[in-house]
């Protein structure tokens, strides 16, 4: 009976040493491992959507409201509210 409670104990170290290294391993590893998972990311979005990016984009945009000309005072474009 002895034996096997050692057998035990042994394997339930085993298991907590290779938890805590590989715990460890990440912590100590998390910015690559993070870059390589947003490269990959990066990819798989690049490749599913070419040119769309790029080519979509408007170069400027105009005014916060529907007919509002861009760079207009504050005061000039609103809505409407009776004074």
């Amino acid at each position: 009976m002895q034996k096997v409670v050692n057998i035990i104990a042994i394997a339930s170290g085993v298991v907590s040493i290779a938890v805590v290294g590989s715990g460890l391993y990440v912590y100590l590893q998390r910015d690559k491992l993070v870059d390589n998972v947003k490269s990959q990311v990066m990819q798989a979005v690049s490749g599913s959507l070419p040119g769309l990016v790029d080519t979509k984009l408007p170069a400027t945009t105009g005014g916060v409201l529907p007919g509002a000309a861009a760079g207009k005072g504050a005061g000039s474009a609103g809505l409407g509210i009776p004074r």
